[in-house]
């Protein structure tokens, strides 16, 4: 996915507060990185992260589903305790 200059990201107000000109040789003049592996290693850990996010979300979502049926079911066994 391209990059869309128009925005300001956290992680470049992070890169020019370290160092500006660095920032402004990557951003602007397109310099190639000092040592781009280690750039890769952030760029698969986000991703990685991101995975296991998606990946708790879903369970959590899954578990909240669970929780609902059984406090359905919990509630029908109740009632049909009463009634009877």
């Amino acid at each position: 996915m391209p990059k869309d200059r128009s925005y300001v990201r956290a992680s470049d107000i992070g890169a020019w507060s370290f160092c500006n000109r660095a920032w402004w040789l990557a951003r602007v003049q397109n310099a190639p990185h000092e040592r781009p592996q280690q750039l890769d290693w952030g760029d698969q850990s986000h991703a990685d992260h991101g995975r296991l996010m998606s990946r708790a979300q879903r369970l959590r979502r899954i578990g909240i589903a669970f929780l609902a049926g059984g406090l359905i079911l919990l509630g029908f066994a109740l009632l049909a305790q009463l009634i009877l």
